[in-house]
């Protein structure tokens, strides 16, 4: 009798209410989270680049690019951390990559979950890792004399853009790593795409001395309006328009890539 009770109890109990898409997001998040664990040495690889960009281009073309390697250093600085952001947004794809090829999204998709959360957890983990590079770029800048002029408070507000960038930037690579087979070629066609822009941009210098037709580029690329806003910041003598301009290519390509990369998730075999 008392087992009769017990099903019929199960059998009218409620249903638990599925867990939310912020729930489900948590826990790939901390999924990203546990590679650094369990990899460090992605964190090393992330690393090194910016902290080696930083220290060539202030001591070896500080003087003749800006008079004095100080003068340099505020002026470069802002600009290495979009640099770095949007170069670490191509392990996105790498990563996804990685996973798709061991199988393991296709196990995801069969999980009753919010469809985004296993992309949602890559971002997370993006968010991990632009914070702690940028977090080691601004120490060596403020070891070799780099000063805020905005202060904390700018800081916060150029670290805060530096997670919407790379939010924004990190859909591009999430796209190619669902329809490129390899992470080895993500990363090459991922920086293939990021060289002009990152380098025909005003994060090394000022275009004013530019040809014509590439200050123009320069101009409107969006990774320059993103340095320009980052500079605004932290320096101080921001404007609304600068930090409109500058969101304006991260929210595009969340708006347009977020679907669309729902949409080539759900039909791969």
């Amino acid at each position: 009798m008392s087992d009769t009770n017990a099903v019929l109890k199960l059998g009218t109990a409620e249903r638990p209410s599925p867990p939310s898409a912020f729930s489900n997001a948590l826990v790939f998040g901390w999924r990203a989270m546990l590679k650094f664990k369990h990899l460090p040495e992605q964190l090393f690889d992330l690393v090194m680049t910016p902290i080696m960009f930083t220290l060539l281009f202030t001591f070896v073309f500080g003087g003749a690019l800006a008079g004095s390697t100080a003068d340099y250093l505020q002026f470069f600085l802002p600009g290495i951390l979009v640099q770095t952001v949007v170069f670490n947004s191509v392990y996105s794809g790498m990563g996804l990559s990685t996973d798709l090829s061991k199988g393991l999204f296709d196990r995801f998709r069969s999980l009753p979950i919010w469809s985004l959360a296993p992309f949602a957890g890559l971002m997370v983990g993006d968010v991990l890792r632009h914070l702690i590079a940028g977090m080691i770029i601004l120490t060596i800048g403020l070891i070799l004399g780099y000063r805020p002029e905005a202060g904390v408070a700018g800081v916060v507000g150029a670290f805060l853009m530096l997670i919407a960038i790379g939010f924004g930037m990190g859909w591009v690579f999430i796209v190619l790593g669902l329809l490129i087979r390899t992470p080895t070629t993500v990363m090459t066609v991922g920086f293939s795409f990021l060289f002009p822009l990152v380098f025909a941009s005003n994060i090394m210098v000022e275009p004013a001395t530019m040809p014509g037709w590439l200050r123009a580029f320069v101009e409107v690329n969006p990774v320059s309006l993103m340095t320009t806003a980052l500079r605004g910041l932290m320096g101080g003598g921001i404007t609304a328009s600068e930090i409109g301009l500058a969101l304006i290519a991260p929210v595009v390509l969340t708006l347009l890539l977020a679907p669309l990369t729902l949409w080539i998730y759900l039909r791969r075999e």
